[in-house]
């Protein structure tokens, strides 16, 4: 039996992660979708979690740190974080919108989402 969703994500029940930060959770069984809109200078600050994190700048800037250094992402520019990785992101002065992807899923945004 197949299992299967569709969602057009900035119209679905959004989460926010932080000031400027909305997210547009899709959860499957092993892994998630999270399309992002980050509002002109707004960001996450340093942190980490123990989940493998890739990412696609879809547009405007992305401004990520690990490591003490910035990396300036623009639209199709990727990335991929192991876990534990610690990590920060900021958006440019235009904002931007990213879609990251997350396996095992964040149940911590899962739990949050199922709040709102």
């Amino acid at each position: 039996m197949t299992r299967a969703q569709f969602a057009t994500l900035p119209e679905t029940p959004s989460i926010e992660l932080t000031p400027g930060v909305i997210g547009y959770p899709l959860f499957g069984q092993g892994a998630m979708l999270n399309l992002l809109d980050i509002e002109p200078g707004a960001g996450v600050p340093l942190h980490s979690h123990p989940h493998e994190q890739l990412g696609l700048v879809i547009s405007g800037e992305l401004i990520l740190t690990t490591e003490g250094a910035e990396h300036r992402l623009g639209p199709m520019d990727a990335y991929q974080l192991d876990g534990d990785v610690e990590h920060a992101a900021r958006a440019g002065d235009s904002g931007c919108r990213v879609l990251d992807i997350f396996q095992p899923v964040r149940e911590d945004f899962r739990e949050q989402a199922a709040a709102g």
